[in-house]
């Protein structure tokens, strides 16, 4: 049973989404280079001190945004069953963060859109987001081969089957964001996944 958390750690964590949040819509509406941690503080109700209490600079936000959503997909993945295809694992892992910018109310659906395409737009914030990619594809490969008895030093499969599925992720990601949110991300995550799938769920010879 998790003990519940303290007042402290409580008001903790509200600061940090809120400033979060503040951030990437501020970042996301008027540009990375145009915003300051200033307007940022501001937007959110708290000092330029408690924000750097908080974020080493405003890339920080970003940086701690992604591994936020690839803890996410691992900890998805690791929830799956055991028995289930490598393919389908994935794809349910890879959906989560999909379903968050999509699932819910339509204006957060818009504000998630702005995010994802000041990230894939920014070429400094892109080049974390791949960054962060490459560590996501090395825990999601250590958990592969832990549900399927491989060693993920020396066998391919898992590493290959874990950067096959973040690419098939990436780019449903990034033709939602190109067509405005026009097309359905779930649906062009299971087309992606249709062609991915034979490759995630063979084996080794």
């Amino acid at each position: 049973m998790t003990p519940d958390i303290s007042l402290a750690e409580r008001k903790r964590l509200l600061v940090a989404t809120e400033l979060t949040e503040s951030a990437l819509q501020l970042l996301a509406l008027k540009g990375f280079d145009a915003v300051t941690v200033d307007e940022i503080a501001a937007a959110a109700g708290v000092s330029k001190r408690t924000f750097f209490r908080y974020f080493a600079s405003k890339e920080d936000v970003v940086v701690q945004f992604l591994s936020g959503m690839g803890a996410d997909i691992h900890a998805a993945l690791a929830g799956r069953p055991a028995a289930e295809p490598v393919s389908r694992s994935l794809r349910h892992a890879v959906a989560v963060p999909l379903l968050a910018c999509t699932d819910q109310h339509p204006d957060h659906a818009a504000r998630a859109l702005r995010v994802v395409q000041l990230i894939l737009g920014t070429p400094a914030l892109l080049a974390r987001f791949l960054e962060r990619q490459a560590a996501w594809q090395e825990a999601l490969a250590e958990e592969l081969a832990r549900r399927t008895g491989r060693d993920a030093g020396t066998d391919l499969h898992p590493r290959l089957a874990a950067g096959t599925a973040l690419v098939a992720f990436r780019t449903a990601l990034q033709r939602w964001s190109e067509s405005e949110a026009a097309e359905d991300p779930m649906a062009l995550l299971d087309r992606a996944f249709g062609v991915v799938t034979p490759a995630l769920d063979a084996q080794d010879r």
